[in-house]
């Protein structure tokens, strides 16, 4: 009978303890793989409960709809691209509708160009005439502009072939295309699943060719921010940890991606979360810490955006990004 009572008390204050949390419903911006990996880690680990959080995660179908679902108040907070976020706030400028970033993750987008040594592309110049595949709205084929004009070449001289997510990259070691768009270095391992060696892959990184723009961030419904500020704190703060411990020992952060999808192939997910790191951690993040986002490089993020994407309003960087929710400078140091 003690033992019943006992289950019982424990069992209640179980459920008393949940119910005292607040939740946070997020949604990532892609399918579930290697890159998440710093959110089921935290999740995993329990800094967010440990917060007084209880945090759903959800798998996504890219950026723009994780920034519709978070503007939708479908989802409190999520997880998407920057430059996706700038051109909705160009096309929406009510403030009912106006997202804000909270913590900037990616340092440095991931976005690229990926071919092969046969095809005789070793710069980005030799891309003049050639063809590229990818889906309409990748952002790495809508950021390319931006690319184009800093190495001095114009974007209108590509030749785009349009394709269904995933087929870029067969279409590319077919030979139907001449490249494919994308991230890179999270699509390596996919090419050589195909195929290919890896030693026979050109990678055009777009951070290393002039291109100083972020990528992934956490963001925020505005409603859900004013009315709980303390909660989106206490998410970054669980967030920060997690995310510190994934760049630190990536070999055991995979596991918690295990946990919640059994079915990933771990060595191919670990490869793309070890690429990730790159541009993470960089030498910037390193020496002003995780998170942070300077106020003159987003101005001229929204500008290239801006003319890439052909807007006709820009945000301003303070709507787009605020640093008020963050962690200590301390807390975010790597």
């Amino acid at each position: 009978m003690k033992h019943r009572l006992a289950v019982f008390v424990a069992g209640a204050f179980l459920w008393t303890s949940l119910l005292a949390q607040e939740r946070v419903k997020f949604t990532l911006d892609w399918v579930i793989d290697g890159q998440q990996t710093p959110f089921f880690l935290t999740q995993g680990r329990g800094y967010f409960r440990e917060q007084g959080l209880n945090v759903t995660l959800d798998a996504g179908s890219g950026s723009a709809a994780a920034v519709q679902r978070v503007a939708s108040g479908t989802y409190d907070m999520g997880y998407g691209d920057t430059s996706a976020l700038i051109e909705h706030l160009a096309n929406n400028p009510d403030p009912a509708v106006r997202v804000q970033l909270v913590y900037m993750t990616q340092d440095a987008t991931p976005a690229g160009i990926l071919t092969l040594k046969k095809n005789n592309i070793s710069r980005p110049q030799d891309l003049v005439g050639r063809s590229i595949g990818a889906p309409v709205f990748d952002s790495a084929r809508k950021l390319f502009p931006i690319f184009a004009r800093a190495q001095g070449f114009d974007p209108a001289s590509i030749k785009w072939q349009n394709m269904q997510p995933g087929l870029n990259l067969t279409q590319l070691v077919r030979g139907q295309v001449d490249a494919a768009s994308g991230f890179p270095l999270f699509q390596i391992g996919h090419a050589v699943a195909l195929g290919v060696k890896a030693e026979d892959l050109v990678v055009l990184n777009y951070k290393d060719y002039g291109v100083n723009i972020y990528g992934n961030a956490v963001m925020v419904n505005p409603k859900f921010m004013q009315e709980n500020p303390k909660t989106v704190a206490a998410f970054l703060r669980a967030y920060n940890q997690g995310l510190k411990e994934t760049l630190a020992n990536p070999d055991a952060a995979i596991d918690y991606v295990r946990q919640r999808e059994p079915t990933i192939n771990v060595a191919a997910e670990l490869v793309r979360l070890k690429a990730l790191v790159a541009f993470i951690a960089t030498p910037n993040a390193r020496a002003n810490g995780l998170g942070e986002a300077n106020r003159a490089r987003l101005q001229r993020q929204i500008e290239d955006v801006g003319q890439a994407f052909g807007l006709k309003s820009l945000p301003d960087p303070d709507i787009l990004f605020t640093p008020a929710y963050l962690p200590s400078k301390a807390e975010r140091a790597l």
